[in-house]
């Protein structure tokens, strides 16, 4: 597990060069418009949508992913993929998540240790989503599914946070008393979304669809979604 492990928190780290640190995902929308002004506001803003969005769609779709990556099944993956290429509701989200995923199926390209024909495989679709990718690297690397999941809402957390310290503004001990609440909702979401079914996958969070909509017109902005 230790290696494993390694590899988990290589994939989660705000280092990881796929450019997510340029994107709001709808935040900087809702804090032009007063909706989110505060830490308090900030949590539950970001609180929201890990339960309601990403918990009951994103994670299972990525468990699922994980699944079929190791058991070889590409009619999944490809059915996968396309639901969650489908599910960006605007221009920008689409936009975010097929760049991010081009950037770590590149950085895959260049791991020495990263199996041949995993690549060839990745590169036979031709755009990859986040998702995809991240749940390919997970899998080749034996990561639990429970532990890929919780990273990769703790990633999107974190990511979240440190839109809302530059935007809102706030401070950085805020941040992190944020990111204490949001880390304990994160173990209950990830068995919620492992219990899931195909027909249960939902992310219908109307409000965050219309701010990353409202952000792609935004007139003064920082970031790219």
């Amino acid at each position: 597990m230790s290696l494993a492990l390694v590899r988990l928190l290589q994939l989660a780290s705000p280092c990881l060069p796929v450019g997510a640190f340029a994107y709001s995902q709808g935040l900087e929308c809702a804090i032009d418009d007063g909706i989110v002004t505060n830490e308090s506001n900030a949590g539950r803003w970001i609180g929201d949508l890990l339960t309601h969005s990403l918990g009951r769609f994103d994670a299972p779709v990525l468990a699922a992913m994980m699944n079929a990556w190791r058991c070889s099944d590409e009619v999944t993956l490809r059915r996968l993929e396309g639901e969650i290429v489908a599910s960006r509701e605007s221009a920008e989200l689409r936009a975010e998540s097929l760049q991010m995923g081009y950037s770590l199926r590149r950085l895959l390209d260049e791991l020495d240790d990263f199996p041949t024909p995993v690549r060839e495989q990745l590169h036979t679709y031709a755009q990859t989503s986040y998702p995809l990718v991240w749940s390919c690297a997970a899998a080749e690397w034996q990561v639990p599914v429970d532990a890929a999941l919780s990273a990769y809402l703790w990633g999107f957390a974190e990511n979240q946070v440190m839109a809302a310290l530059k935007a809102v503004p706030l401070g950085q001990a805020a941040g992190q008393r944020i990111l204490a609440a949001l880390g304990t909702q994160i173990p209950a979401i990830v068995d919620n979304a492992m219990s899931l079914s195909d027909d249960d996958y939902s992310n219908f969070a109307p409000g965050f669809a219309i701010a990353c909509c409202r952000h792609e017109t935004q007139y003064s902005r920082l970031f790219r979604s």
